[in-house]
């Protein structure tokens, strides 16, 4: 567990996971063992969305890879790269076509061994600043790799009755919690407004949209995403990709009490 503190913020990273934000005390994120999900973050990458419908298959330019829901990412550890008193740097490296354990084998997947068929270099930094959490994800790797990249954090929730706004679009937490796995899709959107005992604005740089999703009454995850993998059918996830150029991409999300 690494602990970072800014003025009146603590930041609690475990192996590259978002545990634990805190300002003035009050904690904004969703704590393990808690109902509803048994994580506080995670990535979604190279892929978004479900793959058993196609056969845990997707179709890259290169050539077919085997991914199961979200992505192999996640099945990787981070490294920790540096640290400093307000900033925390993690990475993660895949050398293409390298077999990945898939921790969802035997019980939720028939693939036991998952892989990507191109190298990249993962790279997430928690930076603690005056108007709150910024993390970046910095994304690089061979030209034109194709990927699509989601973040999945967790909110902890404290009233009955919270609120979304996205522009000019307000959403309850019986709308989101009647659309179920598929996740409510928040297109063309880069700026939230959680209302809740205490408020929230999540605000983002590079990927577009948001989904939320929530099984239980007292977390919320707002994810932001750069495609929502619902839109097409699972054997055709690959019309969701975006490509690396020369340079690395950076996607940024701002979390600010």
């Amino acid at each position: 567990m690494i602990s970072i503190h800014y003025n009146n913020q603590n930041l609690d990273v475990d192996a590259g996971e978002l545990v634990g934000y805190q300002v003035d005390g009050h904690q904004y994120i969703h704590q393990k063992g808690s109902p509803g999900w048994r994580s506080s973050d995670t990535e979604m990458f190279p892929i978004i969305g479900p793959t058993a419908e196609a056969k845990f298959q997707v179709q890259t330019p290169r050539d077919i890879a085997i991914q199961d829901q979200h992505g192999l990412l996640r099945e990787l550890d981070y490294e920790k790269v540096s640290q400093t008193e307000t900033d925390i740097l993690f990475q993660k490296k895949y050398k293409a076509r390298t077999p990945v354990k898939n921790s969802k084998y035997p019980e939720k997947s028939n693939k036991e061994y998952l892989f990507w068929t191109y190298d990249f270099l993962f790279q997430k930094k928690f930076s603690l600043t005056e108007s709150g959490l910024e993390i970046s994800f910095i994304v690089s790797g061979e030209r034109d790799s194709p990927f699509m990249l989601g973040y999945h954090p967790a909110f902890k929730l404290y009233t009955k009755n919270p609120q979304f706004v996205a522009g000019e679009q307000t959403i309850s937490l019986s709308e989101i919690l009647a659309v179920g796995d598929r996740a409510f899709q928040i297109a063309d959107c880069e700026d939230l407004l959680l209302k809740d005992e205490k408020q929230l604005r999540i605000r983002t740089e590079g990927f577009g949209n948001f989904m939320l999703w929530t099984p239980v009454p007292n977390m919320i995850c707002v994810e932001p995403i750069t495609f929502y993998p619902y839109a097409v059918e699972q054997r055709n996830l690959n019309e969701g990709f975006h490509y690396l150029g020369d340079a690395a991409k950076t996607f940024k999300v701002f979390i600010m009490p």
